[in-house]
């Protein structure tokens, strides 16, 4: 045997035989996705979401509503002590009545006056826009080409809707909890079943009003992200889930269609109010979360489905 030959046969002149090189499988086993990917999507998708000047303008909005109404009501009773009206019904007119005893209830009336219109139309405009904004600006694709997946880029975009949903009740909470320790009174609480609990008893009632409306506006928040998955356009997508709100919000205030009312994602909303009874009334509150989680089930099902198969051309 020549000396090429036996280089070739044993790798080296004299040497021992290099091993096969291995070949590349036709087939490779996908690779373990990194969970710290999916926080890392997540906190980009937030992080897009609370730099966007489009949010701070609905945050904007949200948190003149509060000084709007204190300005009001100061205006109106200039700045005396207004009656002890108002602790039957629990809704934006009972504790407006209460604002100039204790400015504490511009809480709650602030997030009466809100939550029907106002909170919902900017969570209708953030999750409208969620995947539908996204196609229209022609980065819905390469979103799809990291290896995020379209199952957690959805959960993503959901939970930077719910973000929202959270930040947007509490700019109203402490907005008004600003304006009404700035212009009124604030001290010890009468709660609408009549009783007195403390100030701090009372911030407490407060802010789990707050948590309250927030949960109240997810399954509106899913509802509008089905929305999102269903057109390329994102102006069209944000008008189609406000549209769906005024329309349901009407069917809501006909009499006639009394037994379709608690089926009706905005039926509940204004049982936050039953935070400030003592001892707090649960009935109403398991219903909306109920209600709530139901509209979450079946939207963000049918969001899931609609997206994981769409053709994604943009």
């Amino acid at each position: 045997m020549s000396q090429a030959e036996q280089v070739t046969a044993t790798g080296s002149a004299g040497g021992p035989e290099a091993p096969p090189r291995p070949r590349s499988p036709l087939w490779a086993p996908p690779r373990p996705r990194n969970p710290l990917w999916t926080l890392g999507l997540l906190r980009s998708e937030l992080t897009t979401l609370l730099r966007r000047h489009r949010t701070f303008a609905l945050l904007g909005v949200l948190a003149a509503v509060p000084v709007l109404i204190g300005i009001a009501v100061r205006i109106e009773t200039g700045g005396g002590g207004g009656g002890a009206g108002g602790t039957d019904g629990g809704a934006g007119p009972a504790f407006l009545a209460q604002v100039t005893n204790n400015g504490l209830f511009l809480v709650f009336a602030s997030l009466a006056a809100t939550l029907p219109v106002f909170l919902p139309m900017a969570v209708g405009v953030v999750a409208g826009d969620a995947i539908a904004g996204e196609a229209s600006s022609g980065t819905l694709r390469y979103l799809l080409v990291a290896p995020a997946g379209r199952t957690r880029l959805l959960l993503a975009k959901y939970a930077s809707v719910l973000t929202f949903c959270l930040v947007a009740t509490l700019v109203v909470a402490a907005s008004a909890l600003a304006v009404g320790a700035l212009l009124f009174p604030v001290g010890e609480v009468t709660t609408i079943s009549g009783t007195r609990i403390s100030f701090g008893e009372g911030l407490v009632r407060a802010g789990l009003a707050a948590a309250v409306v927030a949960l109240s506006l997810t399954g509106f928040a899913a509802l509008g992200l089905f929305v999102s998955t269903l057109t390329g356009s994102g102006i069209g997508a944000m008008a189609a889930t406000v549209g769906l709100l005024i329309t349901v919000q009407i069917l809501d205030s006909i009499p006639q269609l009394s037994g379709v009312h608690a089926y009706l994602f905005p039926h509940y909303w204004m049982s936050f109010a039953d935070v400030l009874r003592e001892p707090v009334h649960w009935d109403d509150l398991v219903k909306n979360f109920q209600l709530q989680g139901l509209y979450v089930a079946v939207f963000g099902s049918a969001a899931w489905a609609r997206f994981t198969a769409k053709d994604i051309t943009a």
